[in-house]
């Protein structure tokens, strides 16, 4: 066995990045075109990645119906067969392998066709999906190369399997740390199940229900399908769902503000379970939160942290150019940014979002 392989693989725990090279040593091994990896709950890939052959390929059959129309992916996870798989064991005939959507608009058309693949379920629910594609001319997979990769599965297994507790230990974390702050906040994946939650966020009986299969939902049925709708639009490309809203729980209990934060950037990795996190804030007068605070939520820049707090405090494009010495153009690119990451279309709406986010000090 290889072993520099292996420690690549043990590697991609902490370095997602370093995964679609070892998917390319993987399809070498195969003789293979390349390699796909990707994370998915029954009705949608949550993530993935690819050898750069397959990248655009891996992509269009995330973003579109492919992944629910094809059957290829369900039969490697009702199999739960510990080892590679091929086709001829998926599918009884060839003609049932063609008539697959997979086969018909995304394989066959670029000359693919054999090739072999795995599932693995993770603890968080979801199953990742790891295959090698060969061209159609090259022939099905031999059972020799079947016994090698077989041979590198478990090591594939352990680390996918240390990559996911690191996320949902990441999740944890971020919680807590939200709490140090004095801040209610809640970590929720792309079906809206908790992943992680501080105490500040469980106390707060009167503004949160609990549910079954580790579900949460607002008592305001208002803010609760705004919420529900935040959650659904997440992972929507061009989507604009409400991230700050008012929330009224049990009479006699505080209004709060809702807010939801897409957990993006740099956060985002091939195992990131992660959605988003809601944080809840008293109302209260706005001010302007620490420019710390605003970077790690939102994964500004720097100075697009800054141009942030500064709206918050009441300056003008025009100001905060002349206070830092830079162009009115280099602020409203900073700007863009600022939008884009909070998810926000207009600048009040930023000063909405940030206003609801200081952090409450006690002044006694």
């Amino acid at each position: 066995m290889d072993q520099e392989l292996v420690d690549q693989i043990y590697e991609c725990s902490f370095a997602p990045e370093l995964w679609p090279d070892v998917l390319d040593r993987l399809a070498r091994i195969s003789d293979a075109a390349g390699g796909t990896f990707f994370v998915a709950s029954p009705t949608k890939i949550l993530s993935s990645t690819a050898s750069p052959i397959f990248r655009a390929g891996i992509e269009l059959f995330a973003s579109g119906d492919l992944w629910t129309r094809s059957t290829r992916a369900g039969r490697l996870a009702r199999a739960q067969h510990p080892g590679f798989m091929l086709e001829r064991e998926l599918y009884e005939t060839e003609e049932e392998m063609a008539a697959d959507p997979f086969y018909q608009e995304l394989l066959f058309p670029n000359g693919l066709g054999w090739g072999t693949g795995t599932a693995m379920p993770l603890p968080t629910g979801e199953t990742l999906f790891l295959t090698v594609e060969r061209f159609r001319a090259r022939g099905p997979v031999e059972t020799s190369i079947i016994e090698q990769l077989d041979a590198l599965r478990p090591h594939l297994a352990r680390s996918a399997l240390m990559s996911a507790r690191l996320q949902l230990e990441r999740a944890r974390v971020a919680s807590e740390t939200l709490a140090l702050l004095g801040l209610p906040a809640l970590v929720f994946d792309y079906q809206g199940r908790v992943v992680a939650a501080n105490g500040l966020i469980e106390a707060l009986t009167g503004q949160i229900r609990w549910q079954a299969q580790d579900r949460v939902a607002l008592k305001d049925s208002s803010a609760n399908t705004l919420f529900q709708q935040a959650v659904a639009a997440l992972d929507v490309k061009g989507a604009t769902p409400a991230l700050s809203f008012a929330s009224r729980g049990d009479p006699g209990s505080a209004a709060m503000v809702v807010h939801i934060v897409p957990i993006r950037g740099v956060s985002r990795d091939i195992f990131a379970r992660c959605a988003g996190v809601l944080v809840m804030t008293p109302v209260t007068l706005p001010q302007a939160p620490p420019i710390e605070l605003v970077q790690s939520l939102f994964d500004l820049t720097p100075a697009e942290a800054r141009v942030a707090r500064s709206l918050t405090t009441g300056e003008t494009v025009e100001t905060i150019a002349s206070r830092g010495g830079v162009s009115q153009n280099t602020v409203r690119t900073q700007l863009r940014g600022v939008l884009e990451k909070t998810g926000c279309s207009r600048q009040a709406e930023v000063v909405a979002l940030l206003s609801g986010i200081a952090i409450q000090r006690d002044d006694r």
